[in-house]
């Protein structure tokens, strides 16, 4: 910190010549995120609650009444009529709650101390994290040659220390779906927390099905599913930090709870404390903005451009990881290695990713990818080619 005072006009300039580094997701070039720009409605919404805290909401009457609609709202997308949960930071807060709260629901009305959770290889890395930090063992179910969680590895991984199974519904890497209605169904059987993580999914799944495409079911109309993560910073085009964790049932909330007795209500269950209303708010706003049909709209043409580019690599002669049921897609170049092949992308000004399961290139065909950009980075690959 500077010893006097700064003009205001010299810190803006110094701020702009370092944002300047920063990519730009209009640019177009930007392929391998996960997130886009947030729509402009619902960033003027969210800067009109930077200073709510959902931490303390008995202080913030109003603006928990939005996160309760926010969460009824995204619950009944997800075929749930009585959603429990709230508006956190991102996926990863999000399924570090689902593994928190399966983790204290066993140890309560199990007994099990010493648990474990079955993740499949394609999940995201977050996982990890919760297992680290929650003192849980990671058994990692197989994939099958779909890419997708091998069912009869989940239930050979079973245990009676078993006190999660998670499945995915968008990976990472590849935006496949898992047979999630068969996992509910063994989850079910065996009284096992289940948990889905539709990140990805959860924003284009139920609008992609609206539209007609045929499409697994992933929600709450499965009875095994217990909690699920969906992320409105990622297909709801709301500002970050505003992901989403949903609970079937309250006592999920219940068993993570902690008393807070210096704060306007007496329990807390969220992982942080001081929590920004202005991500509910802005998800809210921009949720009321679309609707039901905006988010089809959005979802068909995120579908289309995919499409477009899946076909067009194939005609080239790249060789397509999997067919597309989400807006990614992963491919690889007939002789060269991925990484030398997002190398060469790079210099050419492409910010690309690679997945590790298969290793690929992986687009993320969101919102800030137009079709003059596709085209664009056809050519270039036609060039490489």
């Amino acid at each position: 910190m500077d010893e006097k005072p700064i003009d205001k006009q010299d810190i803006l300039d110094e701020l702009e010549k370092l944002h300047s580094l920063d990519h730009n997701y209009a640019d177009g070039r930007i392929l391998g995120s996960m997130c886009t720009e947030a729509h402009p409605f619902a960033k003027e919404v969210y800067c009109k609650f930077l200073d709510t805290n959902l931490g303390d909401p008995g202080l913030f009457k109003g603006t928990k009444q939005i996160e309760n609609r926010v969460i009824k709202s995204i619950g009944e997308l997800l075929s749930l009529d009585n959603a429990y949960g709230n508006i956190v930071t991102g996926g990863t807060e999000a399924n570090l709650m689902a593994i928190r709260a399966a983790r204290n629901h066993a140890r309560k009305y199990k007994g099990i101390t010493d648990g474990e959770i079955i993740i499949p290889d394609s999940a995201h890395f977050s996982f990890k994290k919760a297992a680290d930090m929650l003192n849980l063992k990671i058994v990692e179910a197989k994939l099958d040659e779909n890419y997708k969680i091998d069912v009869e590895s989940v239930r050979d991984a079973i245990s009676d220390k078993t006190v999660a199974i998670v499945a995915i519904a968008g990976t990472t890497e590849l935006g496949l779906i898992d047979p999630i209605g068969e996992i509910s169904k063994i989850a079910h059987e065996n009284n096992i927390y289940f948990h889905v993580d539709a990140a990805f999914g959860g924003f284009s799944i139920p609008f992609l099905k609206r539209a007609g495409y045929d499409l697994p079911v992933f929600d709450f109309s499965l009875e095994g599913v217990c909690s699920i993560t969906v992320d409105p910073h990622k297909m709801g085009l709301a500002p970050i930090p505003a992901g989403g964790i949903i609970f079937r049932k309250e006592e999920y909330l219940d068993v993570m709870a902690v008393d807070s007795p210096y704060l306007t209500v007496k329990t807390q269950s969220t992982i942080v404390g001081t929590r920004l209303g202005a991500s509910s708010a802005a998800t809210y706003a921009i949720m009321k903005y679309f609707g039901k049909e905006g988010y089809t709209k959005i979802a068909q043409n995120l579908m289309e451009n995919t499409r477009f580019f899946s076909q067009n690599l194939k005609e080239m002669g790249y060789e397509i990881i999997c067919e597309p049921e989400l807006n990614i897609v992963a491919f690889n170049h007939p002789q060269m290695d991925a990484h030398a092949l997002a190398q060469k992308l790079e210099g050419l000004g492409w910010k690309v990713s690679v997945a590790k399961c298969p290793v690929a290139i992986r687009v993320v065909l969101m919102n800030h990818i137009k079709k003059n950009h596709l085209e664009e980075l056809l050519k270039d690959l036609k060039e490489i080619l």
